[in-house]
């Protein structure tokens, strides 16, 4: 609109207020002066009511606007209530889909839960299936194949192998699969010059363990019999009937403190262990020969043992039965260790028994270490005998007890993953038969008086495991018995092996001896005895290699396994008049064995 406009338009209106006041407000008034104004009108008239006509159709206009601007502003005051409306909505909605999106997050961590949840079921179940499948299996297994019988509340469990075994020696020595090493023939006796092939399955073993746990303390007994016996029908004629032999018969109780109590026959402390000092742990010599080694320190005898382990280190102590081994020359006739054993004593009538003061008295340590199986222990002992001094009377007869006893020491240690070394040694005085050869505890003085004997044990093991199913094996032992002799009134050395001893027979072979009734020892089995030979012995030597194949192993069915050995023996004697004898003999073992599993 322009300036000139404006300027009119200013005064159209204030003209107008000026009229409009100036009326009197009646219709006919008004309608006289439009009817006078109607019939004449100035040209100021006409642009002035153009002007106001101008005006109110502007004015019109411009309450138009005026209307649209404020139907303009309501409806922005609508559409901005609107918008708050909807921007709160909006808030709102928002809200909720953050409710909602925290539902889900929370909904989608639940159905993770939950499907985890549902896998380690499944995993559960699957673990739980597998369980119920092996523990149905396990007591299937457990009731066809048992690892051992149930009775009470006791579990007996069998030991047993079955065994056909052979031994050839080059030098015959009328003897099983066991070999007495100090009987080993000098070149004057017949039997020196013939060989032998024996088969046996004696050695056969039935046996059980039976334990029951208390809970405070463990109870267990133990059998083990083979049937290394003969009895006073036994034979190798036809029906080889050789009776059942007591090996082991103990029980035991032990608590949870490592302590533990066994009484009964089992094997001396002396021998060797592989665990602390627990029985049915022992390690003997893989041999067949049922005599094990020379150089082995061993016996198996009635006894009461204590022990108590201390972490890795064990202390033991056994009290066991006393037997001597006695052997002189020229020995006076007044005095006596013992006798014949008495049949309704229920020893047996052919062998001596000596009467023993006391019982021996071992004690030993171990060390159980990973490098390796320590042992250090000593024996106690002591002889009796009554002497009796006027010789041909009792007057003053008394009785005489001498000590004896040694110590002993066993070492084995891995060399490597495949090798196993063993060193046993044992020394002392009266302890010949806790070796293997059994040689001579004692002696006797020229009073009658006892003497003890000093003696030396030693082996060398090695075991070697070159594979799953072969053991091989190699042994050197030796065991030593020392010249004991003292003189008489007359000069005459009295004890064991003087040098004044007759061997000048030992390397001339005898010609056959006896009567001939066909008794035992009578023609034709009276192979002739080196004469003039005391032939007493010093030392013997043994060395021995050998194998153990496991041709079938199995937990269920058990173990068949073949075992060979050969040993070189050698015994040599004490030198006395006519030299120093020297026997030798080689000998092969084979045997075949079945263990229960």
């Amino acid at each position: 609109m322009t300036k000139q406009l404006r300027a009119a338009l200013a005064a159209v209106l204030i003209l107008s207020t000026a009229s409009m006041q100036a009326q009197t407000g009646t219709s006919e008034r008004t309608a006289t002066k439009r009817a006078v104004r109607k019939k004449a009108e100035s040209p100021l008239e006409r642009t002035l009511r153009e002007l106001r006509e101008q005006m109110q159709a502007q004015q019109a206009q411009i309450d138009e606007l005026k209307r649209l601007l404020a139907d303009r502003d309501a409806k922005l005051s609508t559409t901005s209530q609107d918008a708050q409306a909807a921007t709160a909505s909006a808030n709102a909605a928002a809200a909720r889909a953050q409710e909602a999106l925290t539902a889900i997050q929370s909904n989608h961590e639940e159905m993770a839960t939950l499907s985890s949840s549902v896998s380690d079921l499944k995993v559960a179940n699957t673990g739980l299936a597998q369980t119920i499948s092996d523990t149905k299996r396990d007591v299937t297994s457990a009731i066809e194949s048992p690892t051992t019988i149930h009775y009470k509340g006791v579990t007996i469990t069998p030991v047993a192998f079955f065994a056909l075994e052979s031994v050839w020696r080059s030098r015959a020595m009328a003897s099983d699969v066991n070999t007495p090493f100090n009987s080993t023939p000098y070149m004057g006796s017949g039997m020196a010059h013939v060989s032998e092939l024996n088969f046996s399955g004696r050695q056969s073993r039935l046996g059980a363990l039976f334990e029951g746990n208390t809970g405070p303390f463990k109870l267990s007994g133990y059998v083990e019999a083979d049937f290394l016996s003969a009895g006073a029908t036994s034979n190798d004629n036809q029906s080889n009937s050789y009776t059942l032999r007591q090996r082991q018969i103990w029980g035991q109780a032990a608590t949870q403190s490592g302590f533990a109590v066994t009484g009964g026959q089992m094997w001396s402390l002396v021998t060797e262990t592989k665990t602390s000092t627990d029985n049915r742990t022992e390690n003997l010599p893989m041999t067949i020969d049922a005599q094990y080694h020379v150089g082995f320190s061993w016996a198996r005898q009635p006894a009461m043992r204590f022990q108590q382990r201390f972490g890795k280190f064990t202390a033991a102590a056994s009290l066991e039965q006393a037997e001597y081994i006695y052997s002189a020359s020229n020995a006076p006739s007044n005095f006596f260790i013992g006798a014949a054993g008495t049949g309704g004593g229920l020893y047996n009538l052919t062998a001596n028994y000596s009467n023993n003061v006391a019982p021996d008295v071992v004690v030993k340590g171990t060390y159980d270490a990973k490098y390796g199986h320590f042992e250090a222990g000593g024996v106690g002992r002591w002889f009796r005998d009554r002497y009796y001094p006027a010789g041909t009377t009792s007057a003053g007869a008394t009785n005489d007890t001498k000590t004896g006893g040694g110590f002993f020491a066993n070492i084995r240690v891995p060399a490597t993953k495949y090798l196993d070394v063993g060193v046993h040694m044992m020394t002392g005085t009266g302890v010949g038969r806790y070796g293997t050869s059994t040689l001579p505890d004692v002696t006797v003085h020229p009073d009658g008086t006892l003497a003890t004997i000093k003696s030396q044990q030693g082996l060398i093991s090695l075991e070697g495991h070159p594979l799953k199913k072969l053991d091989v094996f190699g042994y050197a032992g030796g065991e030593y018995a020392q010249r004991t002799t003292f003189a008489n009134a007359s000069g005459v050395l009295v004890g064991y092996a003087p040098v004044t001893g007759n061997n000048t027979g030992c390397n001339t072979e005898a010609v056959p001896s006896g009567s001939g009734n066909g008794l035992a020892g009578g023609a034709p089995y009276n192979p002739g005895p080196a004469a003039n030979c005391l032939g007493a012995t010093r030392a013997i030597l043994q060395g021995t290699a050998g194998f153990t194949y496991r041709v079938y192993s199995n937990p269920r069915f058990g173990r068949l396994q073949y075992q060979m050995q050969y040993s070189y023996l050698t015994r040599e004697a004490w030198t006395g008049v006519g030299g120093a004898p020297k026997a030798t003999n080689n000998m092969v073992f084979t045997g075949m064995r079945y263990y229960i599993p």
